[in-house]
């Protein structure tokens, strides 16, 4: 009897583990996103995870991560700590192209003034992405400012070089996705913690 009590206790606790780890990520056309994680010694929560379309084909999800949740893309922007965008391939895809329509996103959405004080960064981003080859299904990256260090662009796992120290960067680089023309604005809504509607789908 105490046998079976004991059995029913310990399998009772793993159903509620598992149960808990279910709860604390969000699932974006298969890719987990955990709702907190650890970013050199800071605490970052999931303000929101969605899916970049082209039409109606899928080929990336995005998660940002934020000291704390705001749905004001501002606030992102000026919110102190650190803070990081991780991107997961839904599709294969070129990387030089990948980092050419990066640039011509961040020019779409910064002033004259601003581009120009990134245009090195970006020739250096676009060269990284062009030493990929290529962006499969299921790889990821990722781009982190980090207070005191700059931007850290990370890819399959390996840190890419030496850090972007220019805060205007990380600015340019977030525009892509929270800027005034980004890349898709039902990602943009995503992001910021917003209900986001898929391509085809409705509101209701």
């Amino acid at each position: 009897m105490h046998l079976f009590k004991a059995l029913v206790l310990t399998l009772g606790l793993m159903a509620g583990a598992v149960m808990s780890a279910h709860a604390q990520t969000t699932d974006v056309n298969g890719v987990k996103f955990q709702e907190t994680m650890d970013l050199r010694g800071s605490k970052l929560v999931l303000n929101g995870a969605g899916t970049r379309y082209r039409a109606i084909v899928k080929v990336y999800t995005a998660g940002l991560y934020l000291p704390k949740k705001t749905e004001a893309p501002e606030e992102v922007l000026a919110m102190p700590g650190a803070k990081r965008i991780t991107i997961t391939m839904l599709r294969d895809i070129d990387s030089t192209e990948l980092g050419k329509l990066f640039t011509r996103s961040v020019e779409d959405n910064v002033s004259r003034t601003d581009f120009s004080k990134v245009v090195g960064g970006l020739v250096r981003m676009g060269q990284i992405f062009a030493d990929q080859k290529k962006m499969a299904t299921g790889d990821n990256f990722t781009i982190d400012w980090i207070p005191g260090t700059g931007t850290i662009i990370t890819i399959k796992g390996q840190v890419q070089g030496d850090p972007f120290k220019e805060p205007e960067f990380f600015t340019a680089m977030m525009s892509i996705w929270l800027g005034k023309s980004p890349a898709d604005r039902n990602l943009k809504d995503a992001l910021l913690g917003k209900k986001a509607v898929a391509p085809g789908q409705s509101n209701n």
